[in-house]
């Protein structure tokens, strides 16, 4: 609903679908800086040069399972300003060590922060993490650095979607000369 407000303030309605959890399943991810700033990197004669900021992202992407035991990245580029995953969430119900995100307090203890936060074990505790991860590696050496508010996701249905989808990715740097070109 447009209307809607948090603490006084309007929120804007979810793009996620509504039927599903996101607890369990492959997603296409996109996660983009604020402004479309290119604070990762550049990208000259097809291949992607990061700056201290990028290579820390890509970092995170490739170690993501070691902060995040239910999920994987099999497939992830880095680009200058913006970053596509596809992000695996396996089914693992076992909740008794996730935090409420929003208070570091265990879920189910403030039941209206429970109620909008990130649910444990989801896609959107992952991204939430990984930006959070990468702001303050940003913010502790002093990067000038934000994201965009929210990010994109796509529920992945079938092999041939995810064929597409890893093309796309696997050929994102050589193809940025004529996407910004556009």
């Amino acid at each position: 609903m447009p209307d809607e407000k948090f603490q006084e303030k309007y929120r804007i309605a979810t793009t996620r679908a509504t039927w599903h959890d996101y607890r369990c399943g492959t997603y296409f991810v996109t996660i983009c800086t604020k402004d479309k700033e290119h604070y990762f990197g550049e990208i000259a004669d097809c291949k992607m040069l990061f700056t201290d900021i990028g290579e820390y992202a890509n970092e995170q992407m490739k170690n993501i399972t070691e902060h995040y035991p239910y999920a994987e990245i099999p497939l992830w580029v880095v680009m200058p300003n913006h970053i596509h995953a596809i992000v695996i969430i396996r089914d693992n119900n076992d909740a008794s060590h996730c935090r409420d995100v929003a208070r570091n307090i265990s879920t189910g203890k403030n039941i209206q922060m429970s109620s909008i936060s990130p649910k444990c074990n989801t896609l959107s505790v992952v991204i939430r993490g990984v930006k959070s991860a990468i702001t303050k590696f940003a913010n502790e050496n002093s990067i000038p650095f934000a994201w965009q508010h929210l990010y994109y996701d796509h529920i992945i249905r079938d092999s041939n979607e995810m064929n597409h989808i890893a093309e796309y990715i696997e050929n994102n740097v050589a193809e940025w000369d004529g996407i910004e070109n556009d």
